[in-house]
């Protein structure tokens, strides 16, 4: 797979785990099967471009879903640690789904820069959030990349 292949089943893989996470906000779901169902009964897109990167971005929307929901109270932590002055309960369902999704990204999987993931949720946060989503989100995780980037923060 090109390098240009991978972005787009990527970032395709991003907005399809971050439409069932945010899905997960109203549905809670109390086991991986049932994790896996809503999954597979998410509803994928239909552009051209997805149907050639089909197969790469729903196995990385996985990881990205399995990931995010196998260590949701660890992430809400670290969000909760990160957020100034706001209360995790206080977060808009949307950009809570993007700080999930982009905190794992970040914390969890080796192989993707900070950067990447940080622009990644930015343009997430541009597209489904309000006007003030993509600067609260682009700070949170600029902060948390830091912490990183100082050793204050582990990557798992």
């Amino acid at each position: 797979m090109t390098d240009e292949m991978k972005k787009g089943s990527r970032r395709g893989g991003r907005r399809r785990a971050f439409e069932v996470l945010y899905g997960l906000c109203f549905n809670t779901v109390q086991s991986i099967d049932q994790l896996e169902r809503a999954f597979t009964l998410a509803p994928a897109p239909s552009d051209e471009a997805a149907e050639r990167n089909a197969a790469g971005r729903k196995e990385f929307a996985w990881e990205l879903v399995a990931g995010v929901w196998r260590n949701l109270a660890a992430i809400d932590k670290r969000i909760d640690e990160y957020s100034q002055h706001w209360k995790l309960s206080r977060i808009a369902r949307i950009e809570l789904t993007i700080l999930r999704l982009a905190l794992y990204e970040m914390l969890w999987l080796d192989d993707v820069p900070v950067k990447v993931t940080i622009n990644e949720a930015v343009e997430l946060a541009k597209r489904f959030g309000d006007d003030n989503s993509k600067n609260f989100v682009n700070g949170i995780l600029d902060a948390i990349a830091k912490a990183v980037e100082n050793g204050q923060l582990r990557i798992h």
